[in-house]
């Protein structure tokens, strides 16, 4: 098969690529290793969408997603103006919706349960992949490829350089929901806990939640910060309802659509990039944690005595795996100092987030807006390969502030404006 356009990868960066790549009439082939769209925003339950600069660029589709996921009832907007808070089951259908319209379905096919065999490469150039799908060997030819896998898997395969710059690792998550948390009840012991909208807030409005009561709160071990909900954790701990480690990072959120579910951004597990072992292991004891904060807040928080876990994440939460060397090497100074490129690909005011181990040693900077090149996006060793969302050839840092969820969409969507240019 002779496409236009491959995408390895159909989550957050890569959906966003391939429906712009269809919409301009390229011809597209996506594919993806699990069974439904969305990647970290579905199969990993990652929502809400951090918040961003509201002056960004290639944004196209993240409206398109906004808007189709509240035909859905699949979404809401908080009281920062935030459109991102997503039903993460309901998404993948909006998903297939969006990318099964006229539109886009005649220039776009997309393939399951889909991984990559092998690739041919020829004068700094992939000539060919071949696909592994239900058993089959499908040789693909195409003109320009994009790697959206998150992992870099797919550059690394093709025998792409990868950027080590630092020996630390961000911490994954491994999240969870709970259905049937009474809200009214909760409700009241929120309201009572917390004054500092900075950590704990809610937001109830008959046009942008369709009345229903929504809300965060959080805690961490990082001391710099009073966390109300810290003495309840220790409590635990005290108990043996909770081990120490369970309090280095607790965050919840309500769900759009739902008026008794209840995401957690928790709990922390390590990251173990080159030991598969240590990595399953990690997943195991990151459920044992998931069972305990269960059993923690049907005990402490006052609407969840009934609560039951409904879904926990079919996707780790990886903030950071690979990076792939790409024409550009984009710094933590080039972000902090806001510098301005020629041809960018998004801007955004999300700040260095970076995730540790350690007690309070985990970095929020807040940000001035800044840009980032499409030349970060383009590998360095394969002329018609591009890297888009984690993969990008940032610093740690800079990646750390790159990451979210809107600045990948507008990656996606800025490369398949930029081969269309190169096509024509």
């Amino acid at each position: 098969m002779k496409y236009d356009v491959f995408i390895a990868g159909g989550g957050t960066s890569g959906c966003a690529c391939a429906y712009m790549c269809a919409k301009l009439g390229l011809k597209t082939l996506l594919i993806e290793k699990n069974n439904f769209l969305g990647g970290l925003m579905t199969g990993g339950l990652v929502v809400p969408v951090m918040n961003s600069s509201d002056n960004t660029i290639n944004c196209e589709y993240y409206k398109k997603l906004v808007s189709s996921a509240k035909k859905f009832n699949a979404q809401i907007t908080y009281k920062d103006k935030n459109e991102g808070w997503f039903n993460p089951e309901i998404l993948k259908i909006v998903l297939d919706d969006i990318l099964s319209e006229n539109c886009i379905k005649e220039n776009l096919d997309i393939l399951f349960e889909t991984t990559i065999q092998s690739i041919e490469t020829c004068d700094k150039k992939i000539s060919k992949v071949i696909l592994n799908s239900n058993l089959l060997s499908l040789p693909i030819v195409s003109k320009y490829f994009v790697d959206a896998t998150g992992s870099g898997e797919f550059s690394i395969l093709a025998g792409c350089q990868i950027i080590k710059d630092v020996d630390q690792n961000q911490q994954n998550s491994l999240r969870f929901i709970l259905d049937n948390v009474d809200f009214n009840k909760f409700e009241k012991f929120l309201l009572n806990l917390e004054d500092d909208e900075n950590i704990t807030n809610t937001y109830r409005s008959d046009v942008d939640t369709n009345g229903e009561f929504h809300f965060t709160t959080a805690s961490t071990w990082n001391q710099e910060t009073l966390w109300k909900l810290d003495k309840y954790l220790k409590k635990a701990i005290k108990e043996g309802l909770l081990l120490e480690h369970d309090r280095a990072y607790f965050q919840i959120f309500s769900v759009a659509g739902s008026s008794n579910k209840v995401a957690f951004n928790c709990p922390r597990i390590a990251q173990f990039k080159n030991n598969p072992y240590m990595s399953s292991n990690e997943l195991i004891e990151g459920r044992k944690a998931i069972w305990r904060l269960f059993n923690f807040v049907r005990k402490y928080f006052p609407g969840f005595e009934n609560a039951q876990i409904c879904n926990i994440a079919s996707q780790t939460g990886k903030r950071e795996e690979n990076r792939i060397k790409t024409r550009y090497y984009y710094t933590k100074e080039d972000l902090l100092s806001s510098k301005t490129f020629k041809n960018k690909v998004l801007t955004s005011s999300y700040g260095i987030d970076v995730h540790t181990n350690d007690k309070n040693s985990s970095i929020i900077n807040i940000s001035k807006a800044y840009e980032l090149p499409i030349e970060s996006l383009i590998s360095a060793d394969l002329d018609n390969l591009f890297v888009i969302g984690k993969p990008i050839g940032v610093d740690f840092y800079a990646h750390s502030a790159l990451r979210v969820q809107k600045s990948c969409m507008s990656m996606g969507e800025a490369v398949a404006k930029y081969i269309f240019n190169l096509h024509c």
